[in-house]
Formats: C-alpha cells, sequence, structure tokens
C-alpha cells in the first residue's frame, strides 16, 4: 500500500532525537509523502523549514491551533499570509474551535477562526480543521465561508454522524485518525465511516498524539507515528467492508487531489 498521512505534527519535540529513523520507518511502511502540520506560528515556520529539507516528501500547513488563539495578532496573519505563497505549504491551518479543553476563550477562538479562513480565501488554499465540542459554532462559521473557500477537510473527526451529514453536505472532506481503533471512544466511528464517499475520505495518525490503542506491541514512549498509519488504513478498511488496498488507493488519490500534491520523483 502507497499511503499519503495528512496530519503529522513531525515538528513536535518528541520527535527532535529521531526524526531521520521516523521518516525512514514511515517509507519503510509504505508513507510515501506527509503533510507536517503547522499549529501555532513557531510550528508553522518549523513546519515549512522541515518541508523544505525533504522536497518532494513532507509538505506543511500553516495556522494557529484554537488551543493558542489567544496569541493570534495580525503580525501573525502576516506571516501566515507570507507563508503560504510558499510551494511547499498546502493548506491553511490548523485552525478551528476546540470547546472541549477551552485553553484559549471562545471569542478569542472563533475571531482567530474567522481570520485564518479569511487567509484561506486571499491564498486560495484549502483548510486543515479542527473541532471538538464546538460543532455548532464550528458550522456557522464554516458555512459562512464555504462558498469563497477551495476546499476544506475536518481533520481527526471524532464526532456524531449527524455532524458527519453536516460535513459533508458542506462539501468538506474528513479525516480519520486511530481514534477508530479505541474500542472505548471510537465505536460509533467503526458504524459510520462507511458513509464517507471514498472521494471525501483521507487518513493521517496526528502523530505523536493518538497511538492506536489496539496497537501490538505497543512501543514504550507510546509515541505514535506516521509507519502505524497501515494499521490504521487496516481497521477503516475493515469498517468500511473493503479491501485496504482499496482504501489506501482512494485515500491516496484524495490526498493528491485536495492538496495538489505530485508523486513523489
Amino acid at each position: 500500500m502507497e499511503l499519503i498521512d495528512i496530519g503529522a505534527n513531525l515538528t513536535h519535540e518528541s520527535f527532535s532525537h529521531d526524526l531521520p529513523q521516523v521518516l525512514e520507518r514511515a517509507r519503510a511502511a509504505g508513507v510515501v509523502q506527509m503533510m507536517v502540520t503547522g499549529a501555532s506560528h513557531q510550528g508553522s515556520q518549523e513546519a515549512l523549514e522541515l518541508a523544505r529539507q525533504h522536497p518532494g516528501y513532507l509538505f506543511a500547513t500553516c495556522g494557529n491551533h484554537p488551543h493558542y488563539a489567544d496569541e493570534f495578532s495580525d503580525a501573525m496573519a502576516a506571516d501566515f499570509a507570507r507563508w503560504s505563497k510558499a510551494d511547499e505549504v498546502k493548506a491553511m491551518g490548523e485552525t478551528g474551535l476546540d470547546y472541549f479543553r477551552d485553553l484559549s476563550p471562545r471569542p478569542k477562538q472563533q475571531q482567530a477562526f474567522e481570520a485564518q479562513l479569511e487567509l484561506a480565501v486571499e491564498s486560495g488554499k484549502p483548510v486543515f480543521l479542527h473541532q471538538r465540542e464546538a460543532h455548532d459554532d464550528f458550522l456557522a462559521i464554516t458555512t459562512s465561508y464555504r462558498d469563497r473557500l477551495s476546499r476544506a477537510v475536518v481533520h481527526c473527526f471524532t464526532d456524531s454522524e449527524q455532524a458527519l451529514s453536516d460535513y459533508l453536505d458542506l462539501d468538506l472532506f474528513i479525516g480519520i485518525t486511530g481514534w477508530i481503533c479505541d474500542e472505548r471512544r471510537g465505536r460509533h466511528l467503526k458504524d459510520i465511516v462507511s458513509r464517507i464517499p471514498a472521494d471525501r475520505l483521507m487518513v493521517e495518525t496526528d502523530s505523536p498524539y493518538l497511538l492506536p490503542r489496539d496497537l501490538k506491541p505497543k512501543p514504550a514512549s507510546r509515541r505514535n507515528e506516521p509507519s502505524h498509519l497501515p494499521h490504521i488504513v487496516r481497521e477503516i478498511a475493515a469498517c468500511r467492508g473493503e479491501p485496504p488496498e482499496v482504501t489506501a488507493a482512494n485515500s491516496l488519490r484524495t490526498a493528491r487531489t485536495f492538496f495538489a500534491l505530485e508523486p513523489k520523483a
């Protein structure tokens, strides 16, 4: 199987000591390209720098996670606008709303979200979205911008069947992680993942987070990494009632279309 991991936080400090080995294991597992998530000002800059070090293999997103929305500023937005012009930056975000942790005030989250959607409109690039326990506000804001956005993916989707229906009705793409491998929290995902059209489904690890709960043996560090993506894809395929190779091929094609990626030479 050839796969694209659409969400890997490779600038996380847990990868600082062995990133070359992590990338080598990913390649050996069939992960042919990856999107390095930019979730803060510094993280977005580092994601771009990392993508430039691995041309054609790593790419970057550029944004401010709702956890850090109270740090968002005009100066940050100006940097994001400038970085969005780089060929290596394939999407704006990670941006959205998170009312589960509420690490930034909700009005600040909403303001930062809207500002970054404006940046996506101006750049013409797709958006990498985050939503947790904030469906109603997230849907309202996203709907108000949808006609002006090129494409948008709800990354790490973990919500309800109704939320999934709402997002598909908005012509959004859906990213599925190892959450589906959790027999406690992910049981509902197993039942509804088959409802995602093949040309809207993408796959991701969200490394180093969300280590698949059913992975055996588990790494001693409990760190997730892109080489575990085939395990996630096999679970998704089983839930969809299709061979893993079909899920892999469709998600690869969808990711390349969504992020405008060329196969690595």
